[in-house]
């Protein structure tokens, strides 16, 4: 068996066991342990922090510039739409099927085969290879827990289903909880301010303002009121109307900057859930970038979050299999996307000169 069909083979069983074991965000403990265990075995020398595990290049040299290989091993839960057990790793006519195969054990799998093979011979760059825990969540016990301990980094490739197209720019995300508040009275009398109504010109705020400044790449900045509550019961005018705001951001404006436009000019009060999810680029003119061109690939902005959020150093999503089928039941990767995959990390960290 020549060596590139045997680093595929040892993703698809790796995929395959990691798939087999319960990893919903913030529950990870026991793909962590086997993971860990599993790299012990191969003879290498994985770090722990929490669910977190990682490898570095077995011979650094503080001298080169380091590459991060980050994917995530947590996944949602399942769908209630499933015709399959979604923790048993079933393959039919090409296609793996399980929770997590598509999002993004495939990019977690591919990411360390391409580690194994990189780190083989001599680079221009270190590698770490880090697989990390509670990203569907954005939990604090994930990457952003890592990332102090790790040597600085120069460079982040982010495995997420992508189709093996580099995400250069990524949307970030930030949540507002907002109210206004009325004076409550009797329905049956003209007494009370009714919160509801004096809700509506800030909510139309949301759905209207548009912010100038649009990429062209993740587009204009979208807000989208996604809850409301109000109300105790159908004879007590409110005085009270609570409301939820998702915005999705661009590049153009951090998340500090937007909510301060935001609290002046909505007409309620608000207050951000975290400011942590910022948006994410990368130069076109990065030398990532470059070859990825170079070998075909097309740039695109990414509407959904990732663990670049927390990444403050240049980063590119990129990853088998495709986003649509992130999250929903049957979720499958083709084993084909499994060894592009490789072959196509390879090809692109491959003594890439960054500095």
């Amino acid at each position: 068996m020549n060596r590139d069909v045997s680093f595929f083979y040892d993703a698809v069983d790796l995929l395959k066991q990691l798939i087999s074991i319960p990893s919903v965000s913030g529950e990870e403990n026991q793909l962590a342990d086997f993971l860990e265990i599993t790299l012990k075995e191969k003879k290498l020398f994985p770090q722990r922090k929490g669910n977190n595990i990682w490898l570095f290049s077995p011979n650094r040299n503080s001298q080169k510039p380091t590459i991060l290989l980050n994917s995530h091993i947590d996944t949602v839960k399942p769908a209630a739409g499933w015709t399959k057990d979604p923790f048993r790793p079933t393959e039919e006519t090409g296609k793996l099927y399980g929770l997590g195969s598509n999002d993004a054990g495939a990019s977690v799998v591919s990411l360390l085969q391409a580690f194994l093979i990189l780190t083989q011979t001599e680079q221009e760059n270190n590698f770490i290879f880090l697989a990390s825990c509670e990203e569907e969540i954005s939990g604090k016990n994930g990457i952003e827990s890592v990332l102090p301990e790790l040597p600085p980094i120069d460079l982040g490739v982010v495995g997420e289903p992508t189709s093996m197209q580099p995400a250069i720019a990524e949307k970030g995300l930030m949540v507002l909880d907002g109210v206004v508040y009325g004076k409550a009275g009797h329905a049956a009398r003209e007494e009370g301010e009714n919160a509801i109504y004096k809700a509506i010109p800030a909510i139309d705020w949301f759905r209207n303002h548009r912010f100038p400044l649009v990429s062209p790449l993740l587009g204009p900045v979208k807000m989208t009121v996604t809850g409301i509550q109000a109300g105790i019961q159908h004879n007590v005018i409110p005085d009270e109307c609570k409301f939820t705001v998702d915005i999705r951001t661009n590049e153009f404006y951090t998340n500090e900057t937007l909510f301060e436009t935001i609290s002046g000019a909505c007409g309620a009060e608000v207050r951000a859930r975290s400011f942590r999810l910022n948006s994410s680029r990368i130069a076109p003119e990065h030398p990532l970038v470059r070859r990825a061109i170079e070998s075909g690939m097309i740039p695109f902005g990414s509407p959904t979050l990732s663990d670049q959020a927390f990444m403050r150093f240049p980063s590119l999503k990129i990853g088998p299999g495709k986003s649509a089928r992130s999250h929903t039941a049957d979720e499958f990767i083709f084993l084909e996307e499994i060894a592009d995959a490789i072959t196509r990390y390879v090809a692109l960290l491959s003594n890439l000169k960054i500095s």
